[in-house]
């Protein structure tokens, strides 16, 4: 156990890039999110000690740092922003329970904020002055460029012995629970520009799936547009406690929810998915959850054994892959459909599920474990684990 909670989780609705929040700025969509936060907890902004938000396309500056001073947060309060691509919002989370832990803040507004639809155009300045500047889609993941593939060509591979029609399937049961859901979901998600559901998730059909473009080839799998989650814009945010401060100013029975376990890992830099597995892995002998006196060194907690998972779907392949690996029924992740339904706001994504899984885990019993897992570019990913409290 940490000693820190999760007192409070809300986000935005995620809309495809040239969407609903095609106008708005990052720190735009982030603002209301954090407001609301302090809201559902009944906290004035000047109880905030820091604001910590993840994001990977806003090309430098402070997001969070204008984030907190639109929603209306003191000058006087810190905010900083990181960029460990999707990892990011699930990263400021972390980051903000050590804060917590270490007793540096007792009150901490932390996630992730991502606007693909105003992204700036990025170029490789000329070394030269006949040079012309070079515009690129993405930076390099790793300084090896045999070891840097595209991101399509990772889910490709992660992929590889999966049908066209069995990755249909998985996105199909994505967008059905997310559909099965929506009302659900209207808890947690903080209205803007007029959106206040996920516009992307639709009554997918194996018939819409056949038409979808092929994206890649890799010999004989294929990898289509169904298949992948979408470019998003959106928002998410929690709000972090000591227990101390949750033991002095929380109302009784406000839901909220311990940090169990996080923590960030990172393999190899071409196989992120694969980095997803073994966070898995150490995150099960990690939190072994077996009695003192068991000398078996390969105890380990049974992922088939945790009701709440909000696991991150980039592709229909990579996510059946980590489901495979781990053991766990991908009928049972994702209650309110994942990625694939919703898109894939890169720096926001990891808070997302965590403010998922904060939602799911509000109807579970006491002591309950859930997980959040996410991969990132470059082999990394993380982890966390909350207990109803």
């Amino acid at each position: 156990m940490s000693g820190a909670f999760i007192v409070s989780a809300r986000r935005t609705a995620v809309a495809p890039r040239g969407g609903a929040f095609r106008a708005m700025e990052a720190h735009d969509l982030a603002a209301p999110v954090l407001r609301a936060c302090l809201v559902d907890a009944g906290r004035e902004p000047h109880e905030v000690e820091h604001v910590i938000l993840g994001n990977a396309l806003s090309g430098g500056g402070n997001v969070a740092r204008l984030a907190a001073l639109a929603a209306g947060l003191p000058a006087s309060v810190p905010a900083l922003t990181l960029d460990t691509q999707c990892c990011s919002g699930l990263d400021a989370i972390q980051l903000a329970v050590r804060m917590v832990e270490s007793g540096a803040a007792e009150l901490v507004l932390a996630g992730g904020v991502e606007s693909f639809s105003r992204s700036p155009l990025r170029a490789v300045r000329p070394r030269t002055k006949g040079e012309a500047p070079v515009f690129y889609d993405r930076p390099p993941f790793t300084p090896f460029p045999a070891r840097d593939p595209d991101m399509i060509e990772v889910l490709a591979r992660a992929a590889r012995g999966m049908s066209r029609a069995e990755q249909a399937a998985f996105a199909i049961a994505s967008h059905a629970k997310a559909l099965a859901a929506r009302g659900r979901l209207e808890a947690e998600i903080v209205p803007v520009a007029g959106l206040a559901f996920d516009s992307f998730t639709r009554e997918l059909t194996e018939r819409l799936c056949a038409r979808a473009p092929v994206l890649h080839r890799d010999g004989e799998t294929e990898l289509d547009a169904a298949g992948v989650a979408v470019e998003a814009d959106a928002a998410a945010v929690v709000l972090v406690a000591s227990r101390q401060w949750v033991e002095r100013r929380l109302h009784v029975g406000r839901p909220l929810a311990e940090v169990f376990y996080v923590r960030s890992f990172a393999g190899a830099p071409e196989d992120p998915p694969g980095t997803v597995d073994h966070a898995l892995r150490e995150t099960a002998f990690e939190t072994a959850l077996v009695d003192v006196h068991n000398t078996d060194s390969e105890a380990r907690l049974d992922w088939a054994q945790i009701p709440v998972v909000e696991l991150m779907e980039a592709s229909a392949g990579q996510a059946s892959r980590n489901c495979a690996w781990a053991g766990l029924d991908p009928a049972r992740i994702n209650r309110g459909g994942g990625a694939l339904a919703r898109g894939h706001p890169i720096g926001a994504s990891g808070a997302i599920l965590a403010v998922r899984l904060f939602h799911e885990m509000a109807g579970e019993p006491p002591e309950t474990l859930g997980l959040a897992a996410i991969a990132a570019a470059g082999g990394l990913a993380s982890v966390l684990m909350l207990q109803r409290s």
